[in-house]
C-alpha cells in the first residue's frame, strides 16, 4: 500500500513512539519524518505507533519523557496502549529542589482590553449580578430571583446568574470550611458588578456565619437576604436586585492593562493530541500573559503526578518547591485515606481518545503552565496574587477544578479539549479543541481551533491570533459558547461525612 497522508508526529527526539495524525489501517506504511513505518494492526489517529522495537520493562517515551514501561515486547509499527503499556509511578516520593528557572518571555502583542475597574482596582470582564447561596436550601428560589431578574432588568447589565450547590449544612470540619472559602470567592469576583447572599437562616452557613469569612465587603455591591426572615422572599430579592443593578450599571468599560488579568488553566476530555496542539497552545498564552505581568493558574493536581517534578525545578525559590511538594503529597495522601489507586487516572475518554497512562496524560496536561516559572501555590479556596504561573490544590474533576479557578480570582478559564463538553464556569470558559474535526463537529461548544498546528500553522502565528481573541473575550466583543448557551455551573470539592 503506498504512503498516504497518514503522517505520524515524533514529538521529541528521544521519544521511541509517534502520533498518527489520521486512522491507519494494518499494513499502511505511514510516513515519521523520512522514515516509512508499516503500522502492524489498525491504529486510530492520535493514538501511539512504536517506532522501533521496545523489549519487555523497558521504558515507552514520549515527549522526551517516560510514559511508562513496556508490559510486554513491542515490535516496530505496533499499536501501544493500555494493553502493551503500564505507569511506572507508585507511592508517595521523594523530591529534590533542582531548580531550572527561565527568564520571563513571551510573545509581545497586544497588552490591554477593556474592562470594568471596581472600587478596590480589580478588574471584572463581565458587568453581572450573582446570586450566591449560603446553603443549598434555596437553590430554587435563587433560580427563580434570577430569571425574574433577567426579564425586569434586561439590558442593563450583562446578566443575573444564580450559582446553586448541595451544601452549606450538615458540612463538618474542612467541608464546611471549603463550602465557605469558594463561595467567598465567588461573593468577592470582580466579574459579579453586584452580590445578592442568599440565606435561608437556619443552616450551619447561615449569613451570620458566612460573614465571619467574607470580612470586610462594600455593602453598595453585595447585600444579604435570609428568606425565613422576611414575608416574601422573591419581592425582597427582586428589590434588592434592582438595587444593584443601578449600582452596577455605573461602572463601564474603560482600558486596562493585560497584567490585571487572571486566567485559569483546564483540560478536560483530553485526547492523544492535547499535548501536542491545544495545551501548548494556552502554554504559550500563559507565558504571553505572565510575561506581562499577568497571573495564570493551572490546577487539576492529580494530573501533575508523573510531570510534578517539571513543574518542582521551575519554582522560583524553596518556599515555593515546598508548597509544590506538599501540594503533590497532600493529594497522593487523600487518595490513599480512601483506599484510592494513585495513579490510575486516564477516563475512558480519556483513553478512546489515544491516552494510556497517568505519566503521558500528566505530560501533556502542565504544557498549559507554558515554560513560566511557578511563583506561588495556593490552598483550595485561596485567592491569586502574586504575578506569574499559580499552581492550585484542586481535583482533575471539570466543574470541581473550574469553580476553584474562579473562586481563586479567575476572570477567564481557557479549557481545552479533545472530546468535547459544553461545560461552563461562572466565568467565560473558553473551549479549545485539540483538533479541527472536533471544532467542526461540535462549533456550537467549541469557541477556538487548535488543530490547524497538525495542519501545518504556526505556533507563533496561531498564539498571536489566540492572545488577540482571548483579549476580545474579556473586552466583552466575544462571547464564549457557555455563555450564548447559558452553561453556568459550580461544583465544591467534598472529602467528608454529611450529618
Amino acid at each position: 500500500m503506498d504512503t498516504n497522508r497518514n503522517l505520524a508526529l515524533k514529538i521529541h527526539e528521544k521519544d521511541n513512539i509517534a502520533v498518527v495524525l489520521d486512522n491507519v489501517k494494518k499494513g499502511q506504511k505511514v510516513l515519521c519524518g523520512d522514515e516509512e513505518i508499516t503500522a502492524g494492526e489498525d491504529i486510530d489517529r492520535g493514538h501511539k505507533i512504536a517506532l522501533k522495537n521496545i523489549e519487555n520493562g523497558d521504558e515507552v517515551v514520549k515527549y522526551g519523557f517516560s510514559i511508562g514501561y513496556a508490559s510486554r515486547s513491542i515490535s516496530k509499527g505496533e499499536y501501544i496502549h493500555t494493553h502493551n503499556l503500564r505507569t511506572a509511578l507508585d507511592g508517595i516520593l521523594e523530591y529534590t529542589y533542582n531548580p531550572k528557572l527561565l527568564p520571563s518571555e513571551g510573545i509581545q502583542s497586544k497588552s490591554t482590553f477593556m474592562g470594568f475597574v471596581r472600587s478596590d482596582g480589580r478588574v471584572g470582564i463581565r458587568n453581572e449580578i450573582w446570586i450566591i447561596n449560603t446553603v443549598g436550601c434555596v437553590n430554587k428560589i435563587s433560580e427563580r430571583l434570577a430569571r425574574e431578574a433577567n426579564e425586569r432588568f434586561r439590558g442593563e447589565i450583562d446578566g443575573v446568574f444564580a450559582y446553586t450547590h448541595p451544601y452549606g449544612c450538615s458540612q463538618m470540619g474542612e467541608d464546611q470550611e471549603n463550602t465557605q472559602k469558594i463561595l467567598a470567592g465567588l461573593v468577592n469576583h470582580p466579574n459579579a458588578a453586584g452580590v445578592l447572599v442568599l440565606g435561608l437562616g437556619c443552616e450551619n452557613n447561615n449569613i451570620p456565619e458566612f460573614k465571619k469569612v467574607l470580612g470586610q465587603i462594600d455593602e453598595k455591591r453585595v447585600r444579604f437576604l435570609s428568606a425565613q426572615d422576611v414575608e416574601d422572599e422573591i419581592d425582597e430579592g427582586l428589590k434588592i436586585i434592582g438595587e444593584l443593578v443601578e449600582y452596577a450599571s455605573r461602572f463601564k468599560r474603560q482600558e486596562c492593562r493585560a497584567s490585571k488579568l487572571i486566567v485559569g488553566l483546564k483540560c478536560g476530555g483530553s485526547d492523544g493530541f492535547s499535548g501536542i496542539t491545544a495545551n501548548p497552545l494556552v502554554g504559550a498564552f500563559s507565558d504571553m500573559l505572565t510575561a506581562q505581568g499577568g497571573i495564570s493558574i493551572l490546577t487539576e493536581v492529580p494530573e501533575m503526578f508523573g510531570a510534578e517534578t517539571l513543574l518542582m525545578n521551575r519554582c522560583v525559590g524553596r518556599e515555593v518547591f515546598d508548597k509544590t511538594v506538599r501540594l503533590i503529597n497532600d493529594f497522593k495522601e487523600y487518595y490513599m485515606r480512601h483506599d484510592q489507586v494513585i495513579y490510575d487516572n486516564p477516563s475512558p475518554g480519556n483513553k478512546k481518545g489515544g491516552i494510556s497512562t497517568l505519566e503521558e496524560k500528566s505530560l501533556g496536561c502542565i504544557q498549559k503552565g507554558g515554560r513560566g516559572n511557578v511563583t506561588d501555590v495556593l490552598d483550595y479556596g485561596t485567592p491569586a496574587k502574586m504575578p506569574g504561573l499559580n499552581l492550585l490544590k484542586g481535583p482533575g474533576n471539570d466543574i470541581v477544578a473550574s469553580t476553584a479557578l474562579t473562586a481563586s480570582g479567575a476572570q477567564m478559564i481557557l479549557f481545552t479539549t479533545g472530546r468535547g463538553t459544553p461545560l461552563g464556569a461562572p466565568v467565560p470558559t473558553v473551549k479549545i479543541s485539540t483538533n479541527t474535526e472536533l471544532y467542526k463537529g461540535k462549533h456550537k461548544w467549541i469557541d477556538f481551533d487548535a488543530g490547524a498546528l497538525i495542519e501545518g500553522a504556526k505556533m507563533e502565528e496561531l498564539a498571536k491570533e489566540f492572545w488577540h481573541y482571548a483579549m476580545d473575550v474579556a473586552s466583552g466583543e466575544i462571547l464564549t459558547k457557555n455563555e450564548v448557551n447559558d452553561c453556568r455551573e459550580i461544583a465544591i470539592f467534598k472529602d467528608g461525612v454529611t450529618l
